[in-house]
C-alpha cells in the first residue's frame, strides 16, 4: 500500500494542480474533495487490485494526464461489463458515437432532480469506491420514479434486501434491482475460460418476458410461479407484492397434456455423435428425458435430495439441482455443466 501511495498521491496532486491552474469557474476539484477521493480509494476493491490514479488517469502511450477518463477507461480491465453496457439503453447512444443518455430522454417517469444526470460508468457505482452494494439499489431509484420502482421496498424482494448487511458487495441471498435487471451470467474468454460476471445490458431481458423467466426468476422460484407472475401486468407494476393470483391457460394446458401422456418407454442406448457437442441436461419443455437424467437424479438422490428417478427433467429435478449447486458454492443455473457434473461425480 506504501508503494502504492508513492505513486498515488503525485498523481493526485499533479490533477489538482490542473484543475487549481484554471480559472476559479472552471475549477471543479478542491482539495478537499481530492482527499476525500484518496480516502474512497484506500478502502476499494481497485486498492486491493493495486488498480491507483495512474491507472484510469494517465494515457498509457503519451503518459498525458487525463482529467476525465471515458468507459474506455473502464474497458481495460471490465471488456464484457462495459460491452454488455453500450448495448443497453444507458449505454446505446455513446456505442452510436452520440453524447450519453440522460433521464431526461426517459419514456418512463424519472425523478426531476436525476433530468441532467449524464449515463456512464461512474454514474451508478462510484469509480473510486467501487461500492456495487450503492449500485445495485439506490442507483437505480436515484433516477426512476415509476411505480414498479417506487414500490421495490413493498415488496419481499426490498424487506430481503433492507434485512442484508451493507458490504461492499450485495449478499447471494439479497435480492436488488440489479439482480433482476443486471442479472450475473456465464462469459467465455478468448482462451476457453468461463466465468461469472454481470451483464450490464439493462433491456436484455425485459422483452420478451420469458427471457426474464428463464434468466432470473426460475433462479429463485418454480417455472408456474413464475410465469404466472411475470405475465401479471398488475404485479409487475406492484414490484410483486404479493403472490401471483392468475393461472395461465398455457400452463394448464401442460398439465393437462403430462396426463395424457402414454406410459414411458426405455429409450433405445444412445449412439455418441462425434459432430455435435454433447447437449446439456437442464430443465426445458418438452422435458428432457433419458438414462442420463436418470442417472443425474440417482447422484442428486446419493447427494441427499428426495427425487424420484424416473429419467424425467422435471420441475422436481430442477429445483434439486439448483440447490445442489447453491450448497457447492457453483452457479446456481439448474444446468448440468462440467463443474456441477465434476461435483456430483458424474
Amino acid at each position: 500500500m506504501k508503494r502504492l501511495m508513492v505513486v498515488v498521491l503525485p498523481l493526485l496532486l499533479l490533477l489538482g494542480g490542473v484543475i487549481w491552474g484554471m480559472k476559479p469557474a472552471a475549477s471543479k476539484v478542491s482539495p478537499a474533495k481530492l482527499s476525500e477521493i484518496n480516502q474512497l480509494w484506500q478502502v476499494s476493491a481497485h486498492a486491493l487490485a493495486e488498480v491507483n490514479c495512474s491507472s484510469c488517469h494517465q494515457d498509457p502511450q503519451t503518459k498525458a494526464l487525463v482529467v476525465k477518463p471515458t468507459y474506455e477507461s473502464c474497458r481495460s480491465c471490465h471488456e464484457r461489463a462495459v460491452e454488455t453496457f453500450l448495448l443497453g439503453k444507458h449505454g446505446i447512444r455513446l456505442w452510436e458515437g452520440q453524447t450519453p443518455l440522460t433521464p431526461a430522454y426517459a419514456r418512463l417517469p424519472m425523478k426531476p432532480s436525476a433530468r441532467d444526470k449524464l449515463m456512464n460508468c461512474n454514474t451508478c457505482h462510484n469509480v473510486h469506491s467501487v461500492n456495487s452494494f450503492e449500485a445495485a439499489v439506490d442507483s437505480c431509484l436515484t433516477c426512476h420514479n415509476d411505480n414498479h420502482s417506487l414500490n421495490y421496498f413493498n415488496s419481499q424482494h426490498g424487506q430481503m434486501w433492507l434485512e442484508s448487511p451493507q458490504l461492499p458487495r450485495p449478499e447471494k441471498s439479497a435480492v436488488s434491482c440489479a439482480t433482476c435487471h443486471l442479472p450475473r451470467q456465464e462469459f467465455q474468454h478468448p482462451d476457453g475460460q468461463v466465468f461469472v460476471g454481470v451483464n450490464h445490458n439493462n433491456t436484455f431481458n425485459l422483452k420478451p418476458r420469458d427471457r426474464m423467466v428463464k434468466d432470473v426468476c426460475m433462479n429463485c422460484h418454480g417455472m408456474e410461479f413464475s410465469y404466472n407472475s411475470i405475465f401479471d401486468d398488475e404485479l409487475v407494476e406492484a414490484n410483486f407484492d404479493r403472490p401471483p393470483h392468475q393461472d395461465l391457460k398455457t400452463i394448464e394446458m401442460m398439465h393437462a397434456l403430462q396426463l395424457k401422456r402414454p406410459g414411458k418407454k426405455k429409450p433405445p442406448p444412445e449412439q455418441p455423435d462425434s459432430r455435435e457437442p454433447e447437449k446439456l441436461l437442464q430443465y426445458s419443455l418438452p422435458y428432457m428425458e433419458g438414462d442420463k437424467v436418470a442417472l443425474l437424479q440417482e447422484a442428486l438422490v446419493k447427494a441427499g435430495f428426495e427425487l424420484a428417478v424416473d429419467g424425467v427433467f422435471g420441475e422436481d429435478t430442477d429445483l434439486a439441482l439448483r440447490q445442489f449447486q447453491e450448497q457447492q458454492g457453483l452457479v446456481s443455473n439448474g444446468i448440468l455443466g462440467p463443474e456441477t457434473r465434476a461435483a456430483l461425480g458424474l
